[in-house]
């Protein structure tokens, strides 16, 4: 990763952590989005905290 992405591998291997689905990685917010679930799960050093205490929920009105 290099600060303000996130390794074409590491999103490919990473999943969330409570549906098990694909993530995607919104450069503008430094997260990666589970749509499912709508959690916002945050990139801090370029390390992603896959957390679900640490995720943030996505408002009903927030495009995913």
């Amino acid at each position: 990763m290099t600060g303000d992405s996130v390794d074409k591998k590491l999103l490919d291997i990473l999943a969330c952590p409570i549906c098990k689905g694909p993530l995607v990685y919104h450069k503008d917010k430094n997260e990666l989005i589970c749509k499912v679930d709508r959690l916002a799960y945050p990139v801090r050093a370029d390390i992603p905290v896959m957390l679900e205490d640490e995720a943030r929920q996505l408002p009903a009105d927030e495009e995913v």
